[in-house]
């Protein structure tokens, strides 16, 4: 039951690059489609070692052979993160929407609390730990680069402002409901993946898409915190699914089996891009020479 995540993935980052491209077409550009796939596919591998640097090179290789100035792309890129970024909040919504109660079963999981009494103040105290270091974090900024309250709140107005822009620019789009259709497909990938993941082990091929909203949310939190959610991923996927009864061993190499299904198909489909990018553009690279 691997083989259908697999394709299910592979589909999905497909599906990134056809949504990329419906990005570049209103600054005049239209990117081949196999292009687009490749560099999204270097962009993963790259972002395996160096967070955050996939992006950048994934706009350097299609500059480079479809001719458009990378600081353009990269404004399509920080439009996906935006929407990516709405798109996991949705997620987390519609997850604590269908279980009540879970946020507090998964700080009593995560910070083990003394009584299930206690769940319910100790929520609390995650929260006012969290609302502090964001507080400890700006000061630090401030006083490391002598700022003082107007530069904090320029700097949150400049982020506000910029992620609205990204916003609105979806509603600029052409095409713009196939975008969200590509946005709504490519989650719905993600979940369908998860659900089916269930089926690899005896395990866990009684549980359904109540549990698939979990460990996607909890998964591509793992994915965020730490280079291709390594550790992370496996660790979080471990810890919820034992919220469902799964004995922790099962859970921890379910994470990892999934963790492995999809860094499988990025190790690969990234180092194919890279030999394939330069065979499929034979022509553009002796244009260019």
């Amino acid at each position: 039951m691997i083989l259908p995540v697999l394709i299910l993935l592979v589909i999905s980052h497909y599906l990134r690059a056809l949504r990329w491209k419906l990005l570049i077409e209103p600054i005049g550009h239209h990117p081949a489609t196999k292009n687009a796939f490749f560099a999204v596919m270097i962009g993963y591998l790259t972002n395996l070692a160096f967070p955050r640097l996939g992006e950048l090179l994934k706009c350097t290789v299609l500059a480079r052979y479809e001719k458009i100035a990378v600081d353009r792309l990269i404004g399509t890129v920080i439009i996906e993160r935006i929407v990516d970024a709405i798109s996991l909040l949705v997620v987390l919504v519609i997850t604590f929407a269908l279980q009540t109660g879970l946020y507090n079963q998964l700080v009593e999981t995560f910070f083990r609390s003394s009584s299930p009494d206690e769940s319910g103040s100790t929520a609390d105290l995650i929260l006012f730990i969290l609302v502090g270091i964001a507080i400890l974090a700006v000061i630090v900024w401030m006083v490391w680069k002598r700022k003082g309250p107007k530069d904090v709140f320029s700097l949150f107005k400049k982020i506000l402002i910029n992620v609205i822009k990204g916003i609105a620019s979806i509603g600029r789009l052409k095409k713009k409901y196939l975008f969200i259709f590509y946005s709504v497909v490519i989650w719905s990938l993600y979940l369908l993946a998860g659900y089916l993941g269930f089926f690899a082990l005896q395990e866990t091929s009684h549980y359904g898409l109540k549990e698939a909203f979990t460990i996607l949310s909890a998964g591509s939190i793992g994915m965020i915190i730490t280079p291709g959610g390594i550790g992370a991923y496996a660790v979080l996927l471990e810890k919820t699914m034992q919220l469902y009864g799964l004995q922790k061993g099962i859970a921890l190499a379910f994470g990892w089996l999934l963790w492995i299904a999809q860094t499988g198909v990025i190790l690969l489909g990234g180092l194919f891009s890279f030999a394939a990018f330069p065979y499929f553009n034979k022509k553009k690279l002796l244009e260019t020479s």
